[in-house]
């Protein structure tokens, strides 16, 4: 099923076996390059505030945000989350929700578990259409540092007004909550690491962290710097946590909408060669 593309509009349409909700900003894929958000380990639609809207008048493209299986209003996810879910993410729904969009060019803009499946997808996919990864935050391997912040957002969840905050955004919170927390709490996941993904990645990157990201260190931006095969920018901001389009928005529109201005001249001085 293809989406009916409506500037400002929300859609639900069916990827991976669920009904997942959407919603597109600019442009529709058949004018402009669209850009595909996927959102982090606890996030939705909403939960990019107006991230997405403020990219899509920024850049003149599209912009295509959507909630995973399990949270915001789309179905619930069977619990517990399997330990490879972002590789399952990657491999199996979001070329779904690609084939619905039906680009004719993309950029991926990723965010915590958003920015390692969109790394996944370009390292099981060679796909033309894709012209640039954005990640913000990503996870290429567990840190004991970002486990622990992990096992307090538990407590945060549990104890804290953590549940009622994030109640507001999904439709079934536990199911949101738990589907995260509990598979990277498994004792089995301190052995995940997807760095090899990235030695298959031939798109230019952008990748943007918080020098305070309690979720991850540099040393994420490290690995992806030595092991990529292709133009690579980084972008460290200081007094930035996990989330640097919340503690840093100026300045992650900026990086964001240089390194698309980039991409777009590339893209037409490879038109004008042809």
């Amino acid at each position: 099923m293809n989406i009916d593309w409506t500037d400002g509009g929300r859609v639900m349409f069916r990827a991976g076996g669920a009904n997942l909700e959407g919603a597109m900003f600019g442009l529709e894929p058949r004018k402009a390059t669209t850009i595909v958000m996927l959102h982090e380990g606890l996030g939705s639609i909403d939960l990019w505030r107006d991230l997405p809207q403020r990219i899509a008048a920024a850049t003149g493209l599209g912009v295509f945000a959507y909630s995973r299986r399990g949270y915001g209003k789309s179905d619930p996810v069977p619990l517990p989350r399997p330990i490879d879910y972002m590789e399952r993410e990657a491999e199996d729904v979001l070329p779904e929700v690609l084939a619905a969009l039906d680009p004719r060019h993309a950029i991926l803009l990723g965010h915590s578990d958003g920015a390692s499946i969109a790394a996944l997808y370009l390292g099981a996919f060679q796909d033309r259409r894709i012209r640039g990864l954005i990640l913000m935050a990503p996870h290429f391997f567990t840190e004991p540092a970002g486990l622990r912040a992990i096992a307090e957002a538990r407590t945060a969840y549990e104890s804290g007004d953590l549940r009622a905050r994030l109640a507001k955004y999904h439709a079934d919170v536990d199911n949101a909550f738990l589907g995260w927390n509990d598979a990277w709490l498994n004792p089995d996941f301190a052995a995940w690491n997807i760095e090899n993904a990235i030695d298959y990645v031939r798109v230019p990157v952008l990748a943007i962290q918080g020098e305070d990201d309690q979720y991850g260190t540099l040393a994420q931006l490290k690995a992806l710097e030595s092991r990529l095969y292709a133009p690579f920018d980084a972008v460290v901001l200081k007094g930035c946590r996990h989330a640097s389009f919340i503690d840093k928005p100026a300045e992650t529109l900026d990086a964001v909408t240089d390194f698309v201005a980039r991409l777009e001249r590339i893209e037409d001085e490879a038109v004008m060669i042809r």
